[in-house]
C-alpha cells in the first residue's frame, strides 16, 4: 500500500451572519460544498496557501486573521492497477477576513463556484466533512486548536 501525505490550508469566512464556501467537484462529478482553500506547493507557507487558494477559488483577497487549528484525516482508496493508497491528510485552518476583491467563480480548477450561505442553511448543504470541521473550531475555539481525527474528506 502506497502512503500519500496532503498539507493543505483553508479559510472560514463568515460575515454578516453567512459562510463564503467554494463548491468542490470530483474526479467522478459529484459536487460538494467546501472550505476555501488547498493544497501547499513545496516550499509554501500555509499563510500563504490560504491566500492563494482563497483568491483562486473565490476571486476575493483574504487575510488570515486567526490560526483556528488543525484537522487531520486518514483514509484508504483505491490507486491504479488495483493498489490501494493510505491518504493521511493534514488541513490547517484559519479563520479570514475578505480585504479585497469580487466574489467570482474558479475556471479549470477544482472548484466550479463560490458562494455565501447564511449560516443557519449551511448544515442542509450537500459539503464535505471539512465544512463541520470548520464551522465547530470557529465556534468552539479550542485553546490547543485539535479537532479530533476524521475520517470523512
Amino acid at each position: 500500500m502506497r502512503e500519500e501525505l496532503r498539507v493543505a490550508a483553508y479559510a472560514v469566512c463568515v460575515r454578516d451572519g453567512q459562510m463564503l464556501l467554494a463548491r468542490w467537484v470530483s474526479r467522478d462529478g459529484e459536487k460538494k460544498w467546501t472550505l476555501p482553500g488547498g493544497g501547499m506547493d513545496h516550499g509554501e507557507d500555509p499563510y500563504d496557501t490560504v491566500i492563494r487558494e482563497a483568491a483562486e477559488e473565490t476571486g476575493y483577497e483574504v487575510e488570515p486573521t486567526a490560526l483556528l487549528g488543525i484537522d487531520s484525516i486518514k483514509r484508504e482508496y483505491p490507486r491504479r492497477l488495483g493498489t490501494r493508497a493510505d491518504f493521511h491528510g493534514l488541513r490547517i485552518i484559519y479563520e479570514a477576513t475578505i480585504t479585497g476583491g469580487e466574489l467570482r467563480h474558479e475556471t479549470n480548477g477544482s472548484t466550479d463556484m463560490a458562494a455565501w450561505h447564511a449560516l443557519e442553511d449551511v448544515p442542509t448543504l450537500e459539503r464535505v466533512g471539512l465544512v463541520d470541521v470548520g464551522l465547530t473550531l470557529w465556534r468552539e475555539r479550542p485553546s490547543n486548536g485539535h479537532y479530533p481525527m476524521s475520517v470523512d474528506w
